[in-house]
Formats: structure tokens, C-alpha cells, sequence
């Protein structure tokens, strides 16, 4: 059985990063955006938040080692 508690506490980072990056996409849409509305990602609030809540979860996922592979690198 799939335990969905366990799953969010195992990732609690990305789920952090994601939320952090759409803030962080809303902010930048609203402060520099896209006046002529030329720009994909800028323009519309919806995209921007989208992008930015992606790349906040991928950096996070980047950056954050698994525990399996802490070992690993310790033992090296």
C-alpha cells in the first residue's frame, strides 16, 4: 500500500522548492514581466509561476544527495 505520509516527508525539499519557486515566478512576473508580451515564459502569470515552481523543484532535486548515496561517498 502507497503511504502518502511517508512519501511527503521523503520529499519535503522539492515540494519546498517547487512552492518557493512559484512565489519566486509570481514576484518576477509581477516586478520585471513583460510589457509587449513578446516573452513566453514572462508574459502571462501562469507560465511564469510554472517555469519558475519547476526549476525551484529541479534545482532543489540537483542539489539534495540521497542518503544511499551519501554513503557511498563517504566509504570512497
Amino acid at each position: 500500500m502507497w503511504n502518502m505520509k511517508k512519501w511527503l516527508l521523503g520529499n519535503k525539499y522539492i515540494i519546498i522548492g517547487t512552492i518557493v519557486g512559484g512565489i519566486a515566478g509570481y514576484i518576477y512576473y509581477k516586478q520585471i514581466g513583460c510589457s509587449n508580451g513578446s516573452c513566453a515564459i514572462t508574459s502571462d502569470p501562469y507560465n511564469s509561476i510554472i517555469y519558475f515552481a519547476f526549476m525551484g523543484g529541479l534545482l532543489i532535486s540537483i542539489i539534495k544527495q540521497s542518503p544511499k548515496n551519501e554513503k557511498k561517498s563517504k566509504s570512497l
